[in-house]
């Protein structure tokens, strides 16, 4: 028999929830009037031509670019707010479309471990965490390798290793699959779809979009054009040409 407590049910707050967003670059906007939520665990692609600001909105989500207006919550966190902002950074780790910008350190330890060293962590804790995260993309043999010297499909897994390290709750992917030959991007797939964190991936690899997430979001002219199941709104030919994108081979 129940003792008369009313059950207490715990929401988590969705992984990011975006409403009205503006952003200004060089006095024009790059985004205007955006809106949309992803829920914790879902896999989105984030899809449009260039200029549409996708990689703008990622900065946007960790505080690194100013918004004009709206409103943004990472995990519940207000990225203009420096306290929370710096909060969100652990919490979303974002992978740069140019890995050699993620790798910057000596060798592939020192970058994996530099992450962790900056939230204070003892030397115990930041040498566990890099062995998880160099286990987790299948490159334990690269940490005492120079990161300048690694191949692309290494410098990749390398920096998203880098991500992994801080432990995030989301992943942001910003052209994931630039530079990667046929073996390595179906790599990258694998080890994505292997994952549990929150994806969000902007890329024009409109296959690979399809192959690691099951929703689309669609930029275009500085706004959400479509947002839905990928297939479904991939599929859509009349869409896609009017933003500025081509149904995937796949689909046709």
């Amino acid at each position: 028999e129940r003792a008369g407590f009313d059950e207490v049910v715990v929401v988590s707050p969705p992984a990011v929830e975006v409403q009205g967003l503006a952003v200004e670059r060089g006095g024009a906007d790059v985004l205007r009037g955006v809106s949309f939520t992803i829920a914790q665990g879902q896999r989105v692609g984030l899809i449009g031509p260039n200029g549409a600001g996708k990689t703008t909105l990622f900065l946007s989500l960790l505080g690194l670019h100013p918004r004009a207006a709206g409103t943004v919550r990472v995990c519940g966190l207000d990225p203009a707010r420096k306290d929370e902002a710096q909060r969100i950074r652990c919490a979303a780790g974002l992978v740069f479309q140019n890995a050699d910008d993620q790798l910057f350190c000596g060798t592939v330890t020192d970058d994996v471990s530099f992450g962790p060293l900056q939230l204070g962590l003892d030397s115990g804790e930041v040498g566990a965490r890099v062995r998880a995260a160099l286990a987790a993309v299948n490159a334990e043999h690269l940490r005492d390798q120079l990161a300048h010297a690694l191949s692309a499909g290494e410098k990749r897994r390398a920096a998203l290793a880098t991500a992994l390290a801080m432990q995030p709750r989301i992943l942001l992917l910003d052209e994931p699959t630039g530079e990667l030959d046929p073996r390595a991007r179906r790599g990258l797939i694998e080890l994505l779809n292997s994952r549990s964190e929150t994806l969000l991936v902007a890329t024009h690899d409109l296959e690979f979009v399809l192959a690691t997430c099951t929703r689309v979001v669609v930029l275009s002219g500085g706004g959400v054009a479509a947002d839905g199941p990928a297939r479904d709104v991939m599929a859509r030919a009349e869409l896609m040409d009017r933003a500025g994108l081509e149904v995937p081979y796949s689909l046709r």
